[in-house]
Formats: structure tokens, sequence, C-alpha cells
């Protein structure tokens, strides 16, 4: 028989503001040890050295991470300009330089290819697996790979500022796997002085804003007590870019079981992904059609 995990059936989501130097995980595991919870997860990897949010949830919480992994996020990043590493960040070695500094309006002129519908070659150190094994793991290796281009939106990149000539401050809106490391060395071949991430920060992931983010700091100095429970959002937030639907009271256990039930929608269309609720607690997510929910994924109460 499987061990039972310890700890509280809570759900929701804490927003944490990560510190650079600490992987996600570290941070996951800080918030379920801070809040003694069974369960946890987060929305969407940041790198180590990167800093920002990093929304955990817990319990019945995890069930929605697919539905903040999938929505629009924005980093602020500085880039320096005239160096290339091989990690396209500041922690890498350099391997190329250039003395040639563009101007400002030759910037946000290059910026304008990098908008919309891209292909995006992730960095040499990133977790994507190249067979089987994560491709940070053979680069450490000396192993130099062919990755893949994959597709990424990119709703909008705008030069934020320019302190000096070495550096850009960048701030981008995107979807989901987004490497920013590379969209700032693509920017620097395109302006043909190479370039890398000096500092990373996401500021909003979805509904969650780095403004909401606790410290670590202040988990620890909250953890395990009923002060940093008043922190925590409830699990609906993360189904906020769903359509909500309504059930009543004799379809919510049909629902929980995995069965069709009733519900009044208004502006949904049939074969729509929605989310059920009753009394604006979230039941089940599944396909609307036509007067009735099919459930996919649903919460336990």
């Amino acid at each position: 028989m499987a061990r039972k995990r310890k700890g509280r059936d809570i759900s929701g989501w804490l927003v944490v503001d990560k510190p650079a130097g600490m992987t996600s995980t570290a941070v996951v595991n800080k918030v379920r040890w801070a809040m003694d919870a069974r369960k946890a997860g987060h929305a969407g990897t940041l790198d180590p050295e990167a800093t920002g949010v990093l929304a955990v949830a817990l319990g019945e919480a995890t069930k929605t991470v697919p539905y903040i992994t999938e929505a629009l996020k924005a980093y602020e990043f500085t880039a320096r300009l005239g160096q290339a590493t091989n990690t396209d960040d500041a922690e890498g070695e350099v391997i190329a330089q250039s003395d040639l500094r563009p101007d400002d309006e030759a910037i946000k002129a290059a910026l304008s290819a990098f908008i919309g519908d891209i292909m995006q070659v992730p960095p040499q150190f990133s977790a994507v697996k190249i067979d089987g094994e994560r491709a940070y793991k053979k680069a450490r290796d000396g192993e130099e790979m062919a990755l893949a281009a994959r597709p990424l939106w990119v709703e909008e990149l705008l030069l934020i500022d320019r302190p000096d000539d070495d550096h850009v401050l960048l701030e981008m809106t995107c979807g989901k796997g987004g490497y920013v490391r590379s969209i700032a060395r693509d920017l620097g071949d395109a302006l043909g002085c190479k370039a890398h991430v000096k500092s990373l920060r996401r500021i909003w992931s979805g509904p969650f804003q780095a403004s909401d983010g606790l410290t670590l700091e202040q988990i620890d100095n909250m953890a395990k007590t009923p002060d940093l429970d008043q922190y925590l959002k409830p699990l609906e937030v993360g189904l906020a870019d769903l359509p909500e639907v309504r059930c009543l009271a004799e379809s919510v256990a049909k629902l929980r079981n995995g069965n069709p039930a009733s519900v009044i929608a208004s502006d949904v269309e049939f074969g729509d992904e929605v989310w059920a609720s009753y009394d604006g607690k979230a039941i089940a997510v599944g396909t609307y059609r036509g007067g009735e929910m099919q459930p996919s994924r649903v919460f336990v109460a």
C-alpha cells in the first residue's frame, strides 16, 4: 500500500517573489514546508538566477497549473551588448565579442522582427530533452547540439531604458515556452553586436503580479502560522482565462463523479472548455455541450 503523504489538505495559490540563486523546485519545497501542505507545484520554471513571480499551487490548485502555464506572462530583462556567452546569460563564459554599439533607433527597429509568431532556438544550457537527456547536461560535458527551433508567440517587446552604451532594458510579453536568453542572443546577432541576458525578472504571469509576491524571508517569518494562510489565493484564480458556467445543487455530485450534468451558461459556445462553479467554488473543468458540461478534471471538496 502506498504511503499517504503527510501535510494539510490545503488548496490555493501562493505568489512568491523568487530571489536570484535559487531553483524553482527549491522555492516550491520551501512553500510546501511553510504551509505544511500535502501537495504543491508551480506554474512555469524560472532560471535559478532569475527573479520575480513564481506562482505556487497547493492541493487542488495544482489541477489548474496548465491554465496558468498557457497564459501570457511578462519579463523585464537587461541585455548586455557586445558579448555572447555559452549560456546566453551572465553565468556563462564569453565566447564572442564586438565593439559595435547600435543606437536606440536601430535597436527599436530590430525588435519588430521578434514580435508575433516567431521561431526560437532554445539555449544550449536549457532543460530541453535531447535523446532523453537534458540539454544543459550535454552542454556541461562540452557537447554542442543542434537544437530544433520552437514556435513562440510574442505579444510585445519594448525598449524601456538605455542606462549606458553596453546595456539595454527590455520588456517582453509572450506566451508559453519563451526563452528570454534566446531573445537577447538573437537580438544581438541581428544587430551584429552580440548580446546576452545580464538580469531577468518575471513581472507578471497570468493573473499573478510580482508586486503581490511574498519574499522567502516573509514566508520564513510566517511559516506554519495562520498569518501565512491569509495570503493564499483561491484555486479559482487559476481558471480566470476560462469561461465560467454555474451548476445547480443536483449537478455538483454528478460532475465530481465525472459524469455530465446540467449547467447554466451565457456567452459560451458548444465545445468550449469551461469551468463549473457552485456558490463561487470550482467543481470541475470540462467541455460545454449545449446546456450540459462533460467534466475532464474535477476538484475534490
